[in-house]
This record gives structure tokens, sequence and C-alpha cells, in this order.
């Protein structure tokens, strides 16, 4: 069961950012592989987003599994909607359904 006080926290997050990525360490610090797969898939489609560090704060940590109904991190929300996690961002990345998905939500990208 998810503690309301961090099922908030977490539906905030998700609902005033228009890209999430829950994962290990930070956007420049990646703590594991995966999330750092995720960091540069967004970072070469030029994707601003805010990186939630789930190392910091268990509650979100275990949360985050809970809140998505997914077993692992990171994790990927384009406003609001659970995308997936690093294989998922990875075979829509090589099949360009993300970057459709971004246009579509019209997230914008900044040049790099």
């Amino acid at each position: 069961m998810l503690d309301q006080a961090i099922k908030d926290r977490i539906s905030d997050e998700v609902t005033s950012n228009d890209v999430v990525l829950f994962m290990k360490g930070t956007a420049i610090f990646p703590q594991c592989g995966f999330s750092a797969t995720a960091v540069q898939i967004l970072s070469h489609l030029g994707v601003k987003f805010k990186g939630i560090d789930v190392l910091t704060d268990p509650g979100i940590r275990e949360g985050i599994k809970v809140y998505s109904e997914w077993p692992t991190i990171p994790q990927l929300y384009v406003k609001g909607e659970f995308i997936g996690g690093c294989d998922i961002m990875r075979e829509m990345f090589e099949t360009g359904e993300l970057q459709q998905l971004l246009e579509e939500k019209q997230i914008a990208r900044v040049s790099a």
C-alpha cells in the first residue's frame, strides 16, 4: 500500500513537470547503467526533464514502484503519463516512437 503523502508527492511531480525521470542518481551523475541510458536518450533528443533521485528518498524509491505498478527504476513520465523504464525507452527511441510521442505531447526540445 502506498502512503498518501508519498503518493501526493509523486503525483505532484508527475503532473507539474512535462517530463519526469525517476532515476538512481542525477542527470549529471547517474548511479546505474539503466539510469545513465535513460538520461542519454533524453539528452540526445534535447528534452529538458526533471530528474528525481530515488536513492535520496526511500519513500519515493519504493513508492514510485507502487504508483506506476512497475517494479524497476528508472521510470519516465511525459505529461503525467507513465511511459516505461529503460528498455521501453530504448526500444521506443530506436523505432522513432519516443520522438513521435514527444512531438504529439508538444514537448519542447532544446537545441544541442
